[in-house]
């Protein structure tokens, strides 16, 4: 027996005895003996010492220490054997307690309602099915989950897993019938079938400045595929920082205007939907000029007469690519004919605010963008209920951004950097984690700094302040001229993280980088490095926890933003990636997006089911179909 270590003993016991020590505490002493000698546990609690007597047969867990010569237990877990041992000898489960309730307690309160239970809990799967994907029966796997029995440890752990591996399956099949029912019932619906002739697309690309890569290729033949079919297109674009999103979607626009459909493109911000405006205006402006579309433009800071008028080029079919932020989805908004919609950002909206727009037109063909890579495994299950291209290769000649980790005391050293850039003609960001100063939490503020770097540090250049309290026009009114060159250095909060395209800004300085995710930290990088001119992304964090060190020392060695969001899934999980609470979907307790092969394995069980039986009306699976209309009943279904 080696001190220090964790054992459970099973003896019996010789003496009870209370002492009362120097601090005027009590004291109890119970010896206990088995074949090979006698321990000593110990507890500062006289009110056992009522519940032990000489001849009590009991088993004992805890850590060995020793005391004046003798092993000693220190407060010990601690059962009597003439019943089931449910906190010692064994796998225990360790419950979540609140205020006076103890883990001893609950495990017998858990036990008494298992006991009560058995025999009610019922069967949503099929024996055969049980058998084919090699799982266990329901109530075998509660049972096992909560006390998991066996001759050996081993047999017990491999019991344990055998309940975590149904209880999870059941998550994951779940959820995956209720993306695949949500894709079949859209699908299933008549759509528009938006066909483009080989010079229709060729008018378009041949005006480019620049050859698609090969994914950009392969994502358009993908989405063009699915919009000449007969049924709504809903497909997922995702694509790392640069990619090239936006000319892939301006290419499959081209083709529904051609095709006489309207286009209809939102944005979460206005900062975004400007950008996404000029971008499309520069695009477009290489066509023809008969060929070019008619762009309009609808956010809530659009009103008055231009309001009217945008709402009159919509209705007439006059506008025929509108783009905007959630003002597209007002009620009084009325396409003549919307054909194709696109969702920038689309994590930023609710599963509500998207269809909505989908709505705004005859079932209309739906792309959702995103440039947050997430891992196969979320994709699969966040984007479940759609189709996903992906764009895996960076456009030539964009130079990566330069990545340097500085601790806290290294901080004159950047700010001499970012003077060095902007004497050179180049723009800096400095991003800081809060709005405004928090007691709680020691980090930099924004507004705070903004100040102090005004008047200490970069007297003599122009400063800017963004955060997300300002109002809309505030805040294009800074963008507007950092953009032009009228600010040198734009003091930010992650407000930038998405939608500001600068091409002159070399610097990204991230303050208490180690607060932010790894994808939040590449959306940042990603603010610079858009220009001819070499880049760099400083990360200041001082000290730091060992996942901080991992994710920052990741950003530095990998500009890959699929590698870094793997990475950023597997130190922070899947709620604080993406959150699950508010992409629409239910939470998940047993289920982890790690278990890749799991995921899979239920996602193509759930496929064979619903070709089997779409609706789940059939009596083999009704069990079942009531389970997915409960764990889907928890879910988000809108988020502002």
């Amino acid at each position: 027996m080696l001190f220090g270590s964790m054992t459970t003993i099973q003896g019996v016991v010789q003496s009870v005895e209370t002492q009362h020590t120097r601090t005027g505490k009590t004291l109890l002493d119970v010896v206990v003996a088995d074949g090979t000698g006698q321990i000593h546990a110990t507890w500062f609690n006289p009110w056992l010492a009522k519940q032990f007597y000489a001849g009590l047969r009991v088993s004992l867990s805890g850590r060995v220490e020793q005391m004046r010569g003798n092993l000693v237990l220190n407060s010990p877990e601690w059962e009597p054997l003439d019943a089931e041992t449910l906190n010692t000898g064994r796998l225990v489960p360790v419950y979540p307690l609140t205020k006076n309730l103890y883990q001893k307690q609950l495990r017998g309160l858990v036990r008494h309602a298992l006991d009560a239970a058995r025999g009610l809990i019922p069967e949503h799967l099929p024996d055969e099915f049980c058998r084919e994907q090699c799982v266990i029966g329901l109530a075998e796997a509660v049972e096992w989950a909560h006390f998991p029995d066996g001759d050996t440890p081993d047999e017990a752990r491999n019991r344990l897993e055998y309940a975590r591996r149904r209880l999870a399956f059941d998550e994951f099949l779940t959820l995956q019938l209720g993306l695949l029912q949500r894709k079949l019932q859209w699908q299933g619906q008549p759509g528009n079938s938006i066909s483009a002739g080989p010079t229709t697309l060729a008018n378009f690309i041949d005006v480019l400045p620049y050859t698609l890569t090969g994914a950009q290729q392969r994502a358009l033949a993908e989405i063009l595929a699915d919009m000449a079919k007969s049924e709504p297109m809903t497909r997922l674009l995702q694509g790392d920082v640069g990619s090239g999103k936006t000319v892939v979607a301006a290419a499959a626009a081209w083709v529904a205007i051609r095709a006489g459909f309207q286009v209809a493109l939102m944005a979460p911000t206005e900062i975004l939907a400007e950008q996404h405006q000029r971008g499309l205006e520069a695009l477009f402006a290489s066509l023809p000029e008969q060929l070019r579309p008619r762009l309009g433009y609808l956010t809530g800071g659009v009103s008055g007469a231009e309001r009217a008028r945008v709402y009159a080029g919509v209705a007439d079919g006059s506008i025929e690519l509108l783009i905007g932020t959630h003002a597209l989805i007002q009620g009084a908004l009325e396409f003549a004919n919307l054909g194709f919609a696109i969702v920038d950002e689309q994590h930023r909206f609710g599963v509500e605010q998207r269809g909505a727009l989908r709505t705004k037109g005859r079932n209309a063909d739906v792309l959702v963008m995103t440039a947050t890579p997430i891992p196969r495994s979320l994709a699969l299950t966040l984007h479940g209920d759609l189709d996903v291209s992906t764009l895996d290769e960076q456009p030539p000649g964009r130079l990566p951004v330069e990545t340097w980790w500085l601790r806290a005391r290294e901080r004159a050293k950047a700010y001499n950097f970012i003077r060095e850039q902007v004497s050179l003609g180049r723009q800096a960001f400095v991003v800081f984690p809060l709005v405004e100063e928090s007691e709680l939490i020691d980090a930099k503020a924004a507004v705070a700094e903004h100040e102090r770097l005004s008047r200490e540090v970069f007297p003599d250049l122009r400063l800017g302040l963004l955060h997300g309290r300002m109002k809309p026009s505030e805040k294009d009114a800074v963008m507007r001229a950092f953009r032009v060159g009228e600010i040198d250095i734009l003091v930010s909060t992650s407000v930038v993280e998405v939608g500001i395209d600068v091409p002159n800004a070399s610097v990204m300085l991230i303050d208490g980088a180690d607060r932010f995710g790894l994808a939040q930290l590449h959306q940042f990088r990603g603010r610079v490095g858009r220009g001819a001119e070499r880049s760099y992304c400083l990360l200041m964090a001082g000290d730091v926890s060992d996942d901080g060190r991992v994710r920052l020392q990741t950003m530095v060695d990998s500009q890959d933003g699929f590698h870094l969001a793997q990475v950023d899934m597997e130190l922070r999980g899947p709620g604080d990636f993406l959150g699950t609470r508010q992409s629409g979907l239910p939470e998940l307790s047993m289920a982890s997006f790690a278990d890749v092969r799991d995921l899979e394995k239920a996602r193509a069980a759930a496929e064979g089911i619903l070709a089997e039986d779409p609706q789940l009306v059939t009596a083999k699976w009704a069990l079942l179909a009531a389970r997915v209309a409960a764990f889907w009943s928890t879910a988000v279904t809108d988020v502002s």
